[in-house]
């Protein structure tokens, strides 16, 4: 999970200003600043093989592929936060016109770590089910062959699939885009990860 820091409430406004000059990435949830863990070498590898994957294949079509930096608002828990992959579907609706700020992702990749994989399978996917475009999530573990796919269906139920083989295929629901796990975990190494 996040550590908190002092216990004062600031407004968005106030957060934006701080995140723009702040040598960290932080999440801003209802008032209060949340530090984020920094990442490792493998969880950026993992965001990295996916982000430069998706392009290839999708050439073409109409999304965009955003990774780390970019800032999404989720404006019914009030939550500004950094996903590490975003895919929009046509073009990017910028929080009033703040190209560093998005609001309508379709699908959202989270790498998991040992800190935040209970939020981001909890707390995180309430947050973003509340995103009107979103159609799927996807968490990768970076401590072995493990995807989850959570596709949401025609009648607004959440689907689960589960990829634990490293021959596996994840195939995307909202995109037209498959990507072995192999090319996934491509040059990830289990044994730094785990230490």
């Amino acid at each position: 999970m996040l550590a908190e820091t002092e216990k004062r409430y600031y407004t968005p406004e106030e957060y934006l200003a701080l995140d723009e000059a702040a040598e960290y990435k932080s999440e801003y949830l209802d008032g209060k600043i949340l530090p984020m863990t920094g990442g490792t070498a493998n969880h950026n590898k993992i965001a990295g093989n996916l982000y430069k994957r998706f392009p290839l294949t999708v050439s073409g079509q109409n999304y965009e592929i955003f990774i780390n930096d970019m800032r999404l608002w989720i404006p019914r828990y009030r939550l500004y936060t950094y996903p590490d992959v975003m895919v929009i579907q046509d073009e990017p609706v910028y929080l009033e016109n703040n190209t560093t700020t998005v609001t309508n992702p379709l699908l959202i990749v989270e790498v998991l770590s040992k800190s935040t994989k209970d939020y981001d399978r909890g707390e995180k996917f309430l947050y973003y089910r509340s995103i009107p475009e979103l159609r799927e999530y996807i968490l990768i573990d970076q401590y072995k062959y493990h995807v989850e796919q959570l596709t949401k269906t025609a009648n607004d139920k959440w689907l689960f699939t589960e990829y634990e083989s490293e021959d596996s295929v994840l195939a995307m629901d909202s995109v037209e885009f498959q990507i072995s796990l192999t090319d996934i975990y491509d040059r990830i190494n289990f044994e730094v990860a785990a230490e």
